[in-house]
């Protein structure tokens, strides 16, 4: 199901050229779950099927939650555009959530935004980290346990 923020973040993706794939809610209305939708997103990303993606949730947590369970996806829970830059650089994000509920198509479209003209970090310490994420995608353990 469309929504204000959902139309608004579509329309300024197409407006510059972003290549599209709906899923879920979008184009099948509400008989899709969140959290299939979610990995289903997620996992495009992670497959390489695409560079980035948006999801939308109503808190934006089950969105986040879902699409984190995939292997080499990284969602980030964004609510304005410095969190969205932070989350690219620093964490190599690679998938954007929005909520609903708590973001207005303003903020939403702002948000996007900045998401996807971050570049990825090159501070070797962000990249250790990014490692460590990694590892755990491929059921290692963290260094410290």
């Amino acid at each position: 199901m469309r929504q204000p923020v959902t139309d608004a973040v579509i329309a300024w993706l197409e407006e510059h050229g972003h290549v599209l794939t709906l899923v879920g809610p979008l184009i099948h209305g509400d008989e899709t779950e969140w959290a299939e939708a979610s990995a289903v997103t997620a996992g495009t990303v992670a497959r390489g099927d695409a560079d980035a993606a948006v999801l939308f949730c109503w808190s934006g947590t089950g969105a986040s939650i879902a699409a984190n369970k995939v292997a080499g996806a990284r969602a980030a829970l964004c609510g304005d555009a410095e969190t969205a830059r932070m989350a690219r650089k620093y964490n190599h994000a690679n998938v954007l959530v929005l909520s609903l509920r708590a973001t207005s198509p303003a903020v939403a479209v702002e948000t996007t935004e900045a998401f996807l003209d971050a570049p990825w970090g090159e501070d070797a310490f962000d990249h250790r980290n990014v490692g460590v994420v990694n590892a755990l995608d491929r059921g290692g353990s963290p260094p410290l346990g």
